[in-house]
């Protein structure tokens, strides 16, 4: 079975840092994008970063550029999502999704549709 298991959220002060986890089972990061989104209640969702081929960051987001960046555990199959310098408006529900790579796919473009997502961990900036 596939899963995409998040956590690492909470509350945090205005200009701190968290990071996030994705532990990974059942699909191989060389198949699949993953990445992480997130959605404010009542709002579209939102690519945020994204693993691409390579290994590099994919930024879907402009407002995250020098403050968010990814990590990776290869052996654990966690994906992290390394979040500094928090801003209040970052308040929201994060997810980790995995799309299926097609062929040419470098993960670069921010994802439309999701095969499989976690259940998301609540981030709260205040």
């Amino acid at each position: 079975d596939v899963q995409l298991v998040e956590s690492g959220g909470g509350s945090v002060q205005d200009g701190g840092s968290l990071r996030l986890s994705c532990q990974v089972s059942g699909l191989s990061f060389d198949a699949y994008c993953i990445s992480w989104s997130r959605q404010a209640p009542g709002k579209e969702r939102e690519g945020v970063l994204g693993l691409a081929a390579g290994g590099q960051n994919a930024y879907y987001t402009e407002s995250v550029k020098q403050r968010f960046t990814l990590s990776r555990h290869i052996g654990k199959n966690i994906l992290y999502l390394v979040m500094n310098h928090l801003k209040p408006e970052d308040s929201v529900t994060y997810y980790c999704s995995a799309r299926r790579r097609q062929t040419g796919d470098d993960c670069t473009t921010p994802p439309t549709q999701y095969d499989y997502q976690g259940q998301g961990t609540q981030v709260t900036v205040s």
